[in-house]
């Protein structure tokens, strides 16, 4: 007689369960301080760079393996870019999802984050030590951060049961969603790469993290580097 053997379950998705690939833009123009990034509603919006545009084709060569039913983008210009191969691929339209915009960064917008960080500014030193955004003049709080990009969220989730989508969206947005569903510190997924694949699964009020910072489609062009969340 063969006993009978109980193998382990490879991973399905729930029914009525959304997967989630939440992907990095690619890498945008450098800052400069007589170039600032041009403003739309208030928030920095550069287009990305050269090698920002080498990973969203390698992005979309990856992702178009998959099946995936739908893409969004957030009203910021290096979503979309980053999302057009991938939808030149599949023949899909990016959908806008409002609430998944970058976060506010009140009086360091338009690439003066960036500068900050390279002077090890005082203010930016507090910010990532206490780990909150409005540490900065008149930026958003991690409260108003955390409920608007949950909204986001929600709303793909429910607009989009049984299926796969990619949600191209912002290194902040990527850290508060990862910190938010796991209860980690606010901060300890504010590292996603350019053009990385976080992957998350939202069942009901249930959201599983199932991966995050997935470089694989880029190769080692990101060993070793230190990228601002933006």
């Amino acid at each position: 007689m063969v006993e009978k053997e109980y193998r382990q379950f490879k991973y399905q998705r729930p029914p009525g369960s959304t997967e989630i690939l939440l992907v990095r833009h690619g890498e945008s123009r450098p800052a400069q301080a007589d170039k600032p990034f041009p403003l739309v509603d208030g928030q920095g919006d550069p287009e990305l760079a050269a090698n920002g545009r080498q990973q969203a084709i390698q992005v979309g060569l990856r992702l178009a393996q998959l099946d995936v039913a739908a893409v969004y983008v957030t009203k910021l210009k290096r979503t979309a870019e980053t999302a057009a191969p991938l939808c030149q691929h599949l023949g899909l339209m990016p959908q806008l999802e409002p609430n998944l915009h970058e976060v506010h960064l009140g009086e360091w917008e338009a690439g003066i984050l960036r500068m900050k960080a390279h002077q090890n500014d005082p203010i930016f030193l507090q910010m990532q030590a206490e780990e909150r955004w409005d540490a900065i003049p008149g930026a958003e709080s991690t409260k108003l951060l955390e409920e608007r990009v949950m909204r986001g969220i929600r709303n793909i989730a429910l607009a989009n049961p049984d299926k796969l989508i990619a949600a191209f969206v912002h290194g902040g947005v990527i850290g508060q969603v990862l910190a938010t569903i796991t209860e980690s510190r606010p901060f300890a997924f504010n590292a996603a790469d350019n053009g990385s694949i976080s992957h998350i699964v939202v069942e009901g009020d249930r959201i599983a993290l199932r991966r995050f910072n997935d470089t694989a489609h880029l190769g080692s062009e990101t060993a070793g580097a230190v990228q601002l969340p933006t």
